[in-house]
């Protein structure tokens, strides 16, 4: 399966071709506005709220964006996917609604929630070992058995595009309020969601500054845009930020390279801080890796001083035992 991105159309043409296709599918999250954030930053916060998207993340849309191009005999045959959670969630429901099976591979020591949540929306669920067991070797292991299409969680142009359409949803409906943005801030694992949603606020807003943002243990996006080139996690980190462990991709890391104006890095403790004012303010579940971006902004990692600010909210698929904890902590 070709895996370059369409340089003849360029991949904001890709990301509008997915918002056509996602049309009627997936839910036109809301932008949301807090009175209280935006005072607290000194600036105007705008927030776009993906825990409310179809399976509780913004993994949805790219799901559905990689398998509605599938031919009829591919969706036959078959689907499987490898995530700790809500990559696994989107194929799930996405391959249930186009009638095609799905097996995800996922850690043993995911959120419950998340596994159960996967198996309900339809796929058969493959556990694995994450410190001793190779996930990607697993799942293709398992697509050349069942002669199925292997769906990568980020690293591919039809999961980037998918992804990207949050980014053209927030941009298209702050320019409905009459906003310009000066700010992008949106979380980073994989730099799927990252390099879309970017691409995406850029065309619409050339001069707004571009930041992505990850826990402080898993900083390979910042080291890889000092470096230059795509470096790994270091060892030994950790985070409860789970949706966020993985490794910069490829592609992700070349879009990501040429946009970004830079990466901030936010603590666990600020991660539990912003996911307790976006409940508290906005009314809103997010999890731990879906709170990232808000974390940067809140805790005055990136300046938002008399600057129009869109943060994207990613997920909201948090235990509820976590949840209570983080809400009592």
């Amino acid at each position: 399966m070709d895996t370059r991105l369409d340089e003849t159309n360029g991949l904001i043409g890709e990301i509008r071709a997915a918002a056509a296709r996602l049309e009627g599918h997936a839910v036109r999250t809301p932008l949301l506005q807090s009175e209280s954030l935006s005072r607290r930053v000194g600036g105007r916060i705008l927030i776009k709220a993906e825990p409310l998207q179809k399976t509780g993340s913004f993994k949805y849309r790219g799901a559905f964006n990689f398998i509605a191009q599938m031919t009829p005999e591919e969706k036959k045959r078959g689907v499987v996917a490898f995530s700790s959670g809500n990559h696994a969630q989107g194929v799930a429901l996405a391959a249930t609604e186009a009638g095609c099976p799905a097996v995800v591979v996922m850690p043993a020591d995911a959120p419950a929630l998340k596994i159960a949540r996967t198996r309900a929306f339809g796929a058969e669920v493959v556990l694995y070992d994450r410190w001793r067991e190779d996930r990607e070797a697993i799942a293709r292991t398992i697509a050349q058995e069942r002669g199925s299409v292997l769906i990568p969680p980020f690293d591919h142009p039809r999961i980037i595009a998918g992804q990207g359409t949050v980014g053209l949803e927030a941009a298209d409906e702050a320019r409905a309020l009459g906003l310009s943005v000066d700010t992008f801030v949106v979380c980073c694992g994989g730099g799927g969601l990252t390099a879309g949603s970017a691409t995406a606020v850029a065309d619409a807003f050339p001069e707004a500054r571009l930041y992505a943002a990850e826990p402080e243990a898993f900083d390979d996006t910042a080291r890889s845009l000092r470096a230059g080139e795509r470096l790994d996690i270091v060892p030994g980190g950790t985070s409860f930020c789970d949706a966020l462990l993985g490794r910069l991709g490829e592609l992700t890391f070349a879009v990501n390279r040429r946009l970004l104006s830079g990466v901030a890095l936010v603590s666990d403790a600020e991660v539990a801080e912003a996911m307790r004012a976006a409940f508290l303010e906005l009314k809103v579940v997010v999890e731990p890796g879906g709170a990232v971006a808000l974390a940067a902004v809140l805790s005055g990692k990136v300046d938002c001083r008399d600057r129009t600010v869109l943060v994207v909210l990613s997920g909201g698929n948090v235990d509820p035992a976590q949840f209570a904890g983080v809400l009592g902590g």
